[in-house]
């Protein structure tokens, strides 16, 4: 499960945040208890978060509500965007023009602000969600990844095994909703396929429902 952080007074002011450490603001904490309600329904085994205050403290309200020790990552942390960071959405349409339309493609190589491309962090946020995973997997196991819009989405991209040319396909992370990847059975044995991830929910603020086909 990937997890947006509740909101921020920048994200209210639509001011980029990236590695800028902003705490939640008063609706941030009231969106993390109310959508840690909904999260522990799913009986979370473990949770990974990334180490920004606003991670933290929405990571917090389900660790209340579950009792789970939390694992720290800094790789887990929003793109860093070097510039841009402070500035408004306006601001960086005004003096970076070419590199906000860029951006907003979803240009994989581009360092906006002078920071990391979108694939630089696709591979760290890769690389600490596997490493939990073999931390605390096991084939039952439901791992929560407390982490960062832009950062969760290129990571789920990349899980899914999508070429980067597809990536702008998937819209982004509200403030503290989540998505659900799921390893799928081998119809012929029975047994989770490892690693083969697939979206069960995106941008939710509710529990998956079960998927009936139209033959069933």
């Amino acid at each position: 499960m990937l997890w947006r952080h509740g909101r921020t007074a920048w994200n209210k002011e639509r001011r980029i945040q990236g590695h800028a450490d902003v705490p939640l603001d008063e609706v941030g904490f009231e969106q993390s208890r109310r959508a840690a309600r909904v999260l522990a329904g799913l009986v979370p085994t473990a949770i990974v978060c990334s180490d920004s205050v606003r991670a933290v403290d929405t990571a917090a309200a389900l660790v209340e509500l579950t009792g789970i020790v939390p694992t720290y990552d800094a790789r887990l942390r929003e793109t860093h965007l070097g510039a841009w960071e402070g500035l408004t959405d306006v601001q960086v349409r005004q003096q970076f023009a070419d590199e906000w339309i860029a951006w907003h493609r979803d240009e994989p190589d581009l360092r906006a602000g002078g920071g990391e491309t979108r694939a630089e962090v696709a591979v760290r946020m890769c690389a600490a969600i596997d490493e939990a995973l073999d931390a605390h997997g096991n084939p039952n196991a439901t791992l929560v990844v407390v982490s960062h819009g832009a950062a969760l989405r290129v990571s789920m991209a990349r899980l899914m095994g999508l070429p980067q040319e597809h990536w702008p396909s998937l819209g982004g992370f509200a403030n503290c909703a989540w998505s659900v990847l799921t390893e799928p059975d081998d119809p012929t044995t029975g047994e989770t396929i490892a690693g083969r991830w697939r979206l069960t929910e995106h941008n939710a603020a509710s529990l998956p429902d079960v998927v009936l086909g139209d033959d069933s």
